[in-house]
């Protein structure tokens, strides 16, 4: 199994969350778009070869779109967004905004049904961009 070395950037989701609390990390305020995506580069300038862009588990709030594509466009590496996820249409934002990989662990804990639904609306995206 490789190891990859993964940048974690914690976003306030509205609430403490569970990472937060056990961490003693204090959430970067979701209205800082550009100093997480200070910390993004840096962590990509110090090797890291993925960013995860995390609300928590049990996030109130997902990461906001902007907040997503600011990151985005600051890295040249994959970036994975969790917390928050829990229906397609949240997904589908995360992808759209530009998320590589997204997280979703407490929704379906609570409709394991969830993973059908996010799966079909991210073949539909694929396939949309396949045709082009």
């Amino acid at each position: 199994m490789e190891v990859l070395p993964t940048g974690y950037i914690l976003v306030n989701s509205g609430k403490t969350t569970s990472v937060a609390y056990i961490s003693n990390t204090t959430p970067i305020p979701e209205d800082k778009f550009s100093l997480a995506a200070c910390t993004a580069m840096a962590g990509e300038m110090l090797g890291l070869r993925l960013i995860y862009l995390d609300a928590g588990s049990g996030a109130e709030r997902e990461i906001s779109q902007k907040m997503i594509n600011t990151v985005r466009k600051s890295v040249g590496v994959p970036l994975i967004v969790g917390g928050g996820i829990n229906n397609s249409q949240k997904a589908m934002a995360a992808f759209e905004a530009g998320a590589d990989l997204i997280v979703v662990g407490n929704a379906l804990e609570k409709d394991p049904s969830l993973l059908n639904g996010i799966s079909d609306r991210v073949y539909d995206w694929n396939q949309s961009y396949a045709r082009e």
